[in-house]
């Protein structure tokens, strides 16, 4: 297990407690967050041999969900150098946020597996973080194999116009209303009806400006305008389609106009790869609880009933980022007839579907404990935080000013 380096204290020493309501909390546990990241790293093998050459790898969204669990899951099974980028939030009034402190962590797996990873603070939409991370990536690779883009992201200012757009969670053409998982202040968990209006012209295409394809295309634009782009470079989005059940607010939604945009995105950057026999994909991801999804109406319900009926069979993040990285350095990727990766058909075959959908029509108030597995996403919601994290004294002051690692300048 990886032995974390901390650094000297600097006098912020303080009991973290999770505060904050709903599915937002306030504070994020420096221990708890780098001990989660430890935890990651215990489900990976390690590689069964070095490789000849070891691959370079750019990671835009390392800190949190998959794009950090593809981080540490190429680290440790696939030797990879190059750079993280996240948009983390540093320790003042209160801590820093989680990713903050994941990052740390997984810096200290790179460390001690000799690997030259670095990562940067920064907002990936920047046409400056994109120089200087490419500058970064020639002066010490002089090449890239793999883009993996992972952005999350309420809003996004695009560089060029200076324009901000806000993404909406809405659906398309008509209200829809939805049951919700809830939990109250004191962490009892209830169910509450919600309805959603549907999202006007400008709302729906301010959405596929944030969340869509735009600015994938654009750093892979700018790795090839810059020579980065090493042969048979792959490069993919991560998405989701989820169910039936939330397909009004998701798929059919807002949400899905984006990824439907990604999608036509990989499609044109395949083309456009051909020259150097690359390729791009979107790669259909199963259920998870993150911060994003957290906030879309009835995916926490969803969710907890999805785990309800597979029990322990539901699989990590871990374990997803390994498919994907199998996928992306297979000679020939599993795709479906549209040329997506799809990690999510334990989640969405037809006897699963079929069970959660029974407990969906079922749910009451009064059966919800039974139905879903509410204790379970509770602990996983609230370990994105850094709490309920096994093997962690959450009654010690712990230091919350914790540097973010040292980073090469080009």
């Amino acid at each position: 297990m990886t032995q974390m380096m901390h650094p000297p204290p600097t006098h912020s020493e303080r009991v973290v407690n999770p505060t904050g309501r709903g599915y937002l909390l306030l504070e994020s546990h420096p221990t708890g967050c780098l001990r989660s990241v430890e935890l990651m790293r215990t489900e990976i093998p390690a590689a069964e041999k070095p490789p000849a050459r070891r691959p370079t790898a750019l990671v835009i969204g390392s800190s949190a969900g998959y794009g950090l669990a593809s981080t540490v899951a190429g680290l440790v099974r696939y030797g990879i150098d190059g750079v993280g980028i996240g948009f983390e939030r540093p320790a003042g009034r209160r801590s820093a946020t989680a990713g903050w402190y994941r990052t740390i962590a997984t810096d200290a797996i790179a460390r001690e597996l000799g690997s030259d990873f670095s990562f940067r603070n920064a907002d990936a939409f920047a046409d400056t973080t994109k120089t200087e991370t490419l500058d970064l990536l020639a002066e010490r690779f002089g090449g890239v194999d793999y883009l993996i883009y992972s952005v999350a992201a309420p809003r996004r200012t695009d560089p060029r116009s200076g324009t901000t757009y806000q993404s909406v969670l809405k659906p398309l053409g008509a209200p829809h209303t939805t049951r919700n998982l809830e939990f109250a202040d004191d962490g009892a968990a209830y169910l509450r009806e919600v309805t959603v209006g549907p999202a006007n012209e400008t709302e729906t295409a301010a959405t596929v400006r944030v969340m869509g394809g735009e600015d994938w295309s654009r750093w892979v634009t700018a790795l090839a305008e810059r020579g980065l782009l090493r042969d048979r470079f792959r490069t993919v989005a991560l998405s989701y389609i989820g169910s039936p059940l939330t397909s009004a607010i998701y798929r059919a939604g807002t949400i899905g106009a984006a990824k439907a945009d990604l999608e036509f995105t990989a499609r044109a950057l395949t083309r456009r790869l051909a020259a150097v026999g690359g390729r791009a994909f979107t790669s259909v991801n199963g259920a998870l609880i993150s911060q994003a999804l957290t906030a879309i109406p009835g995916i926490p319900l969803y969710v907890c009933l999805l785990r309800g009926v597979l029990g322990e069979r539901f699989p990590s993040p871990v374990e997803q980022s390994l498919q994907l990285w199998n996928q992306l350095t297979a000679d020939r990727p599993d795709v479906d007839e549209a040329g997506r990766i799809r990690l999510d058909r334990w989640e969405t075959s037809e006897p699963v579907q079929a069970a959660v959908a029974e407990r969906w029509r079922s749910i009451t108030p009064e059966n919800v404990g039974e139905l879903a597995d509410i204790p379970w996403f509770r602990t996983q919601f609230r370990a994105l935080y850094g709490f309920d994290v096994p093997g962690v004294d959450y009654t010690t002051p712990v230091e919350t000013d914790l540097p973010w690692p040292d980073s090469p300048t080009p």
